[in-house]
């Protein structure tokens, strides 16, 4: 996995107009915590946090985040509390939330189906 960059000023400041509440709550992100405001997407608490860097492109590993923060992009992919391909601008955060960075290409479940063999007779 990448080493991750060091955090710096965050791009991204809460408007104190359109804070819901001053209520936080602290979840972790690649195992650092951080106590962010309660009530927003985990990508806005990432971005709040100095967070710049969500997963990496599955060929060239270019860094990315969150670009429509409306769950059209899928730039914003996560793992959270274990399950990989969450859109994090479509999530809340939760007290205790553990999220990680996605690295490399999606992993799609996919079950082969049975298929019944049918012999033909002549």
């Amino acid at each position: 996995m990448p080493t991750e960059a060091p955090l710096r000023a965050p791009l991204f400041q809460a408007l104190a107009s359109e804070t819901r509440s001053s209520r936080r709550v602290t979840l972790s992100f690649n195992g650092e915590p951080l106590s962010v405001p309660a009530g927003i997407s985990v990508a806005a608490a990432l971005l709040l946090s100095g967070i710049e860097r969500f997963r990496a492109t599955p060929v060239s590993e270019s860094p990315r985040a969150p670009y429509c923060m409306m769950g059209v992009c899928f730039e914003c992919l996560v793992t959270i509390d274990g399950v990989p391909n969450r859109q994090s601008c479509l999530i809340d955060v939760a007290e205790g939330m553990q999220v990680r960075s996605q690295e490399g290409a999606r992993d799609l479940p996919f079950d082969m189906p049975v298929v019944a063999t049918l012999e033909v007779q002549p």
